[in-house]
């Protein structure tokens, strides 16, 4: 796999496609920045790659972020949403999923990490 930082969205949409062999799918039309990524074999998704209104993370900006949501331990959750860049899930259960900022806030092993759970605990 390419030695690179896997903080852009571009990036880690490139790593899970190098580190997963698989290639996202764009399943809403009226949302055609939304890329999900899921098992082969059994269809679950295991992150969503979009760009977001930053106000629907409660950030004080106009813009928008790019996000990746991933699945999470359910024990690991709170002290996750406590470090910068790492949000209660946008659209998604709270109680099982996070939204992770990929602009640079959180670092490659993090994302790493987050990540490979995430795939882990969707593959069964």
């Amino acid at each position: 796999m390419g030695d690179y930082s896997i903080t852009s969205r571009l990036d880690f949409e490139t790593y899970i496609a190098e580190a997963f062999s698989v290639t996202g799918e764009h399943p809403w039309d009226r949302y055609p920045s939304h890329q999900v990524f899921q098992h082969t074999g059994n269809k679950k998704w295991f992150a969503l790659t979009m760009d977001i209104p930053k106000k629907n993370l409660e950030i004080a900006d106009d813009g928008t972020i790019s996000v990746v949501n991933l699945k999470c331990d359910t024990r690991l959750i709170g002290s996750f949403r406590m470090e910068p860049g790492i949000y209660p899930a946008w659209h998604m259960n709270k109680a099982h999923w996070i939204t992770v900022a990929l602009d640079g806030s959180v670092g490659d092993e993090k994302l790493k990490f987050l990540l490979d759970m995430s795939y882990e605990l969707t593959k069964k």
